[in-house]
């Protein structure tokens, strides 16, 4: 059946590869719809770019940790499928543009080889699990969050009860108070935390609940103070299905868990989770820290002799870019990605330098940008040198001059106005104009080429959001919304931006000199930015913008955007963020057939756990099949089951021995035993027959009706 050799190992992985491929084989003939064909893809990590017939590849790097091996292995991967360029997220993953659709399980099947996936990197489940690039070496953290972040990763991976849900769901774990893994703004957020139980110190962590940024963004609601470390995997599971089940499908702006807790409550949120635990495999998930707690060995430990030419622009460097590790004698090297791409060239040595002398191990940052970790202190003159080669060691590290952008219109189909090209231009100003700024790590910029906020815009001290403006003679120029006033205030606290005024994008570089003059000329001593701009209040910074919003006196250049020679032209594709839901009767039934293998599969295989919940997707996506002839609203998992009773039971056109929601919602008042998995796979697949045979009569009476 496939067309090459994958070499996987791992059976369910090289299942999951062939599938992929089988399933291209068999869009491109026409017998699967666009439609269904984009939620399976972008569940594997293929998404569609603004540029026609090429696909972005999306590498889920958990909590961004890579070896030499593995950053061989993508640079070798980007050279022959794409352009050997790689982009760097703010989600520590790496992407990797204009790759053909056919050959991407090809692509993915090498990347396995150094047990890299792609699997959920996009598209409607569990995204890639975040934490702060210092978690395991940062001085004030309580322990190291990472063997939480992993295990969190490796048990929601091809989880049952997260690969079809309204929309996507993002998860991080911050090491310290200070929430660096940005928890406020996650549909999950887990501070690290220490306790004292009869003398003995108990990990834990602060949960963050439903945040998130967008055009509507939500601080999350702190849904414990504390929970025991054990306790981690099975409340996530909780969160999962009821978003699942709850969660908005049709409605794609409505869809984050987000607006299911403002709708619901936080109080009746919680009461729902409750409600699961009896359903789940795991009361109590230990987790296993060993493979994390192993002593750091280094390769070799000579230390190359170096000069330092420049020895003012090297104490600069550790000043800025430098950071003390938990670790005696360790330290940590930032290097400032611009715009966070760079190509394989360096990537290669990059990875011949961390295989030798630092452990073997860097971490991608949340703001674009690499961290190498244990590097021993008389080797830091070296690291500089050979990172100064591949143009790695520009001061400036996670300052105010390394701003942080999304591709924008570059590749992305929602981009409305360019963020890298205007980046450019504005870390251009702040090395000439504002040299003192290259070591404030108290300010940040963030630029997002549209509202979603991929840029992460609304968060930052300045943002800026990619728009268009319209003159009176219908003429259309990029733009940018101007806000002030986001930032990181710690411990699963933040604040969002205030959007102030909309300008020409070639002004967007003279709204910032405006800013910064003033912020220089009135702030008090001592007075960070968030206080200043709290004293003056927006509307002082409004009245300070207001003229440059004046679209009367536009110039040829202001038609032009950032980076480009041609006037500016607003063309907005299909967003992919999410998927399509599609409700065609047959493509619903063939899912439903395909689930009921998947559970007959996990009962044989004694996946007790994922047997219920593949048998539960087969009722209720059985269920919505017929209830979209009715014209029914199918919003919700919840909703289906509601109306089922009401349009088809309560009707006598469909008879159950029970009402269609005591039989589904036994997924939650049994424990996933082998009985009662057998039985409601049983019940599963009796009622897709009994669907079956009426949607087969429902055709037949349409027909003679005709």
């Amino acid at each position: 059946m496939q067309s090459f050799r994958t070499e996987i190992e791992n059976p369910v992985v090289e299942k999951d590869i062939l599938e992929l491929e089988r399933k291209i084989r068999l869009f491109k003939e026409g017998k699967i719809d666009e439609e269904r064909f984009r939620s399976l893809r972008l569940a594997r990590g293929v998404y569609g770019q603004r540029q026609f017939g090429v696909q972005m590849i999306r590498i889920k790097l958990p909590y961004g940790k890579v070896t030499s091996e593995q950053l061989h292995r993508i640079a070798n991967v980007s050279d022959e499928y794409s352009r050997g360029r790689l982009h760097i997220t703010t989600r520590q993953d790496i992407q990797i543009h204009h790759v053909s659709l056919d050959r991407t399980p090809e692509l993915w099947a090498e990347l396995e080889k150094d047990d890299i996936t792609l699997r959920e990197a996009c598209g409607n489940a569990v995204r890639n699990v975040t934490a702060s690039e210092t978690a395991g070496i940062d001085v004030n953290e309580p322990f190291d969050v990472t063997p939480y972040a992993h295990a969190t990763f490796e048990f929601f991976l091809r989880n049952p009860i997260c690969q079809e849900m309204g929309r996507k769901f993002k998860m991080a774990f911050s090491a310290t108070d200070e929430d660096t893994g940005l928890t406020f703004m996650h549909d999950l957020g887990f501070i690290a935390k220490t306790k004292q139980v009869n003398g003995k110190e108990q990990r834990g962590f602060k949960v963050l609940l439903a945040g998130g940024l967008g055009s509507q963004p939500r601080q999350a609601d702190v849904f414990y103070e504390f929970l025991e470390e054990d306790l981690l995997i099975p409340t996530i599971e909780g969160v999962l299905r009821v978003f699942d089940r709850h969660g908005e499908r049709s409605k794609r702006a409505k869809a984050r868990l987000k607006f299911l807790v403002k709708d619901l409550g936080l109080e009746a949120f919680v009461k729902l989770v409750d409600k699961e635990r009896k359903a789940l495999a795991y009361k109590t998930y230990p987790i296993n820290r060993k493979p994390f707690e192993q002593e750091i060995v280094f390769e070799t430990e000579d230390i190359p002799s170096v000069e330092i030419e420049e020895i003012r622009a090297y104490e600069n460097w550790k000043q800025t870019n430098v950071i003390n590790q938990k670790q005696e004698g360790l330290f940590a090297v930032g290097i400032k990605v611009h715009l966070g791409d760079f190509y394989t060239d360096k990537a290669r040595l990059l990875a011949d330098l961390i295989k030798k002398y630092a452990a073997n191990e860097l971490r991608f940052t949340l703001r674009q940008n690499i961290l190498i970790r244990h590097v021993r202190e008389e080797l830091l003159p070296f690291f500089y040198v050979e990172l100064k080669k591949l143009g790695f060691a520009e001061a400036g590290y996670n300052s105010l001059l390394d701003i942080t952008a999304c591709p924008g219109t570059d590749t992305c189909n929602l981009g409305i106005a360019s963020s890298t090209g205007v980046t450019v231009e504005l870390e251009r100003i702040l090395k000439e104009e504002y040299p003192d700024y290259i070591n404030n790590k108290e300010l940040t910029i963030k630029i997002s080429g549209c509202m979603n906020a991929c840029g992460q815009h609304n968060m930052a001290h300045i943002g800026f959001q990619g728009m268009s403006v319209r003159t009176k003679d219908k003429l259309v120029a990029p733009a940018l919304q101007v806000l002030i006033g986001g930032g990181v205030l710690g411990d699963g606290q933040g604040r969002f931006a205030d959007k102030l005024v909309k300008v020409p994008s070639k002004r967007g570089p003279e709204a910032l000199r405006i800013l910064l003059n003033d912020f220089e000329a009135h702030q008090e001593e001592s007075e960070d930015f968030l206080t200043y701009y709290d004293r003056q209040g927006k509307t002082y910074f409004y009245d300070l913008l207001k003229h440059l919003s004046d679209i009367t006196n536009l110039t040829e250049n202001d038609f032009i955007d950032w980076g480009q020679d041609k006037n500016y032209v607003k063309a907005i594709g299909v967003g992919e963020c999410a998927g399509v839901v599609i409700d065609l009767i047959a493509t619903l039934l063939f899912e439903s057939e395909e689930k009921l293998e998947l559970a007959t599969e996990a009962f044989n295989n004694e996946q007790w756990a994922d047997s219920i919940y593949h048998s539960y997707a087969v009722l209720v996506n059985t269920a919505k099949a017929l209830l979209t002839v009715e014209g029914a609203k199918t919003n919700t998992q919840a909703g289906i089951v509601k109306s089922f009773d009401e349009l088809l039971i309560d009707t006598n056109k469909i008879e159950l021995a029970s009402s269609f929601n005591d039989l589904v919602y036994q997924i939650n008042k049994n424990e996933p035993s082998l009985v009662f998995a057998r039985e409601y796979l049983n019940e599963a697949k009796a009622f897709y027959q009994l669907a079956d045979v009426y949607r087969k009569e429902q055709i037949s009476i349409g027909k003679d009706e005709k």
